[in-house]
């Protein structure tokens, strides 16, 4: 039953790879339920981000930065991005202002004249690009007439996000609570944790391996006071899983440390986090392991 007034629809955020789209994704939820990387296309699956507020709800879908795809994975992530730019309220394209409209930002672009729903672009990371790049990205954004609304964004430090929220409210229909109104995300907490530790993996992990990195959390136990969490990390070479265990298992330590912080705050409990490296030689381009991992 939709309540009079009440106001609720689907976003999908769009852009290029390291963008900041999962950073604002998080910062607009206020909570952590898409990992963050300086490295591009962290972000492998469609997230979604529930945000409810008196009189409104909106449903973000976060997706992959659009990249030209090398593997069977690459192509999952292009399909999952294009596709939710079907039967959504409002996209909302990102760009970054220190980096400029770059060829893979054009392309979308050119995407994006072909769609129904209504586009508002943000001009993100204003907080490290100076006054002429963001200056030279609106003016580019505002020469497209089928972008509505261009907002100058920090995803980092917050500023822009209120605007943001208020422009994309004005797009909304009414609509019923699709999602209880303390429900931030349909994640499933397994597969919550893999990002997690993939996150991890990505932040201290040679330049080399972390592409190659996959993570499957293979069950979690729930005891009064301690969350069991059980996981694997894939890699793709023998020499890799050597790195990623480390001297006398030093990097799994450090990985599964910091990981295990990020669960605890999302369990509200003490977390034992069991993790171990196994070798799957060309995982990204194997249907059954990428199934395997979430990537349906």
């Amino acid at each position: 039953m939709i309540k009079q007034g009440h106001l609720s629809g689907f976003v999908s955020i769009i852009g290029s790879p390291n963008v900041g789209k999962s950073t604002l994704l998080n910062s607009l939820i206020g909570q952590k339920i898409s990992i963050v990387s300086e490295r591009a296309q962290t972000t492998r699956n469609r997230i979604l981000g529930v945000l409810t507020r008196d009189g409104y709800q909106i449903v973000f879908m976060d997706t992959p930065g659009i990249t030209v795809p090398r593997n069977r994975l690459g192509e999952y992530m292009l399909k999952t991005s294009y596709d939710a730019l079907n039967e959504v309220d409002a996209i909302l394209f990102m760009t970054d202002a220190a980096a400029g409209i770059r060829e893979k930002d054009e392309a979308i672009i050119e995407k994006l004249k072909t769609v129904k729903a209504p586009v508002i672009a943000a001009v993100n990371k204003t907080d490290i690009a100076s006054a002429l790049s963001v200056q030279t990205c609106e003016k580019r954004l505002s020469s497209e007439p089928f972008i509505r609304n261009i907002v100058k964004t920090s995803a980092r430090d917050g500023s822009g996000l209120e605007e943001l929220v208020g422009l994309i409210r004005s797009l909304l229909p009414e609509g019923p609570l699709y999602f209880p109104e303390d429900m931030v995300t349909d994640r499933p907490e397994r597969l919550i944790c893999s990002e997690l530790i993939r996150e991890k993996a990505l932040e201290y992990l040679r330049e080399e391996v972390p592409h190659g990195v996959g993570v499957e959390t293979e069950k979690i136990e729930y005891r009064e006071k301690i969350t069991d969490v059980f996981a694997v990390i894939y890699c793709e070479r023998e020499s890799h899983k050597g790195i990623l265990i480390g001297k006398r298992g030093s990097m799994l330590g450090l990985i599964g440390a910091e990981a295990r912080k990020e669960m605890e705050r999302m369990f509200g409990t003490k977390v034992n986090l069991q993790l171990r490296v196994k070798v799957k030689e060309g995982w990204r381009n194997n249907v059954s392991a990428l199934k395997e991992m979430g990537y349906e």
